[in-house]
């Protein structure tokens, strides 16, 4: 157990560095965008027109890459913890913006691969790992209302991603759009991070919360005192809560990717043009932004394994939508539900972790979980290519899909926090 003391000063500050840490993690969850399905799935009717290559093909390839890049997040994870978050989001920063570099000579299978391995790898799975791993070292107490701030920059990339990649495609073409996104990486994001990133409130003189500058009235003594259970990562797989909330996690990964790669094909299918579906993802996105925050003082206040697997029965009901979709209007209404599903979701995923295993080991805890956040959505894709391939429709791979959500709220509700041996 981590026994955080400080003497308050006496006079009270009001603004705490935290907030500008929560904006700067925002912006690099914003940032992963050209790694994120959302914005891929743009990309692939070009790479199937441009080239010849069936949806199998260009899906197996995806699913193939991000469960290559999922196994090495791990590692990920350990390096966060030995040089902290500033240089690793620098560093990812910069590696993503070569993978979109890499992504606009592609011309062939392999080099696919690798483009799709390197996105992966540094777009959805460490640029999210870092920023996750980054504000709940500045909060516990509002550990859920920061990370809800965090994430609107989750749901504006991919409210923005989708849209923006399909005009710039039809606008210059899809190598274009992807040296664009390489050159704001460049310019913008891995600046401020250098500039204005820190990786704990302790190195600044602060604590959590900003609870060295609370007031002697708002506190019960003289000193602010601070509890946390902290667990390795060794510790925390010893406990079955730790293998329960991992498979939680990743099967919102793995449904949420086979629907998002897929979407235009889906919708397609029901005479839905591909704008429109475009339209749905944004939608989902932004019906998603004000859920965060109702979602981050849910479970600041109620237990985060309960509030996950309500979120399952959620998940269930989309999908259960989603075959019956047979018209524009029904189509916002899915991307609505979608969006609050989805908006829940992603608060609870990312505070069960801190919540549940502290803050001094997390860098590890998390990159062990988000391996299995992608592998899960590398299982996604595929599944639908095949079904798709074999029955010319999508009805038989999404009522297969229902089965997994069931498990998760299953999973969910009898995952509580763990709790030591004497």
């Amino acid at each position: 157990m981590q026994h955080l003391s400080r003497s308050a000063p006496k006079k009270f500050t009001s603004f705490y560095y935290g907030w500008v840490i929560v904006a700067l993690a925002g912006l690099g969850v914003f940032f992963s965008g050209p790694g994120q399905t959302y914005s891929v799935s743009v990309f692939i009717n070009s790479y199937i027109e441009d080239f010849g290559w069936t949806r199998s093909l260009v899906s197996g390839i995806y699913s193939f890459a991000t469960l290559s890049a999922g196994l090495l997040l791990f590692i990920i994870g350990r390096l966060v913890d030995r040089f902290g978050q500033r240089v690793m989001m620098a560093g990812v920063g910069l590696m993503l913006a070569v993978a979109c570099f890499w992504n606009s000579v592609v011309i062939g299978p392999i080099m696919l691969f690798v483009g799709f391995f390197m996105l992966r790898l540094f777009g959805q799975g460490s640029m999210t790992l870092v920023p996750n791993t980054l504000v709940p070292q500045w909060f516990i107490q509002k550990r859920g209302r920061a990370m809800s701030v965090m994430l609107v920059g989750t749901f504006v990339s991919s409210a923005a991603f989708p849209p923006l990649s399909a005009w710039m495609i039809d606008t210059w073409g899809w190598p274009v759009a992807w040296r664009v996104w390489g050159v704001l990486l460049c310019v913008i994001f891995v600046p401020l991070v250098l500039l204005f990133v820190r990786n704990r409130p302790e190195d600044i003189g602060l604590l959590p919360d900003n609870a060295s500058n609370l007031r002697g009235s708002e506190k019960e003594g003289p000193e602010t005192q601070l509890y946390e259970e902290n667990w390795t990562l060794k510790e925390a797989t010893r406990t079955r809560s730790f293998w329960l909330v991992l498979l939680c996690v990743a099967i919102p990964a793995m449904v949420n990717t086979g629907v998002t790669f897929h979407l235009v094909s889906i919708l397609g299918r029901k005479g839905i043009e591909p704008t429109t579906a475009a339209f749905v993802l944004s939608l989902m996105a932004i019906v998603g932004f004000p859920m965060t925050f109702f979602a981050g003082y849910v479970v600041d206040r109620f237990k985060v394994h309960r509030v996950l697997g309500w979120s399952f029965i959620g998940q269930l009901g989309f999908l259960i939508l989603l075959i019956f979709v047979h018209s524009v209007t029904m189509a916002m209404v899915f991307g609505v539900i979608w969006g609050l599903v989805n908006g829940m979701e992603r608060i609870t995923l990312n505070v069960v972790w801190p919540d549940y295993f502290g803050r001094k080991h997390l860098g590890s805890i998390k990159g062990f979980a988000t391996t299995f956040i992608v592998i899960g959505s590398a299982f996604g894709p595929l599944p639908f290519g095949v079904a798709f391939d074999l029955f010319h429709g999508y009805t038989e791979i999404l009522i297969v899909m229902m089965i997994f959500p069931i498990i998760g709220c299953i999973s969910a509700f009898i995952s509580p926090p763990p709790e030591r041996n004497s």
